[in-house]
């Protein structure tokens, strides 16, 4: 019984550090590129940006009487994505990625 329950705890083990080393991995990839970024276009949506870029490290919205301007900002390493949205749409982006 006992050799069982041994099997069973490095079996287990095993999956973890398994696990583990497949979310180190594609955690560690990068999600903002420039080819990333150059698919983000003016009209789009932000559903459809986070399905590029994914989730923002930060955003920003201000509610103004005529429009609402949203601010998504993308930090990875020293590099900077910024995108804004007029009323829940993509209006312009600034990026300090490099070819």
């Amino acid at each position: 019984m006992r050799q069982i329950t041994v099997a069973i705890w490095q079996s287990a083990s095993r999956f973890v550090l398994v696990l583990l080393l497949v979310l180190c991995v594609s955690c560690s990839s990068k999600r903002i590129t420039k080819a990333n970024v150059d698919q983000v276009t003016e009209g789009m949506s932000k559903k459809q940006v986070e399905s590029i870029l994914g989730p923002p490290t930060s955003l920003s919205t201000e509610d103004f009487v005529i429009m609402k301007k949203t601010t998504y900002v993308y930090r990875q390493g020293k590099d900077t994505v910024t995108v804004i949205f007029k009323d829940d749409k993509v209006q312009s982006k600034d990026s300090t990625l490099s070819d």
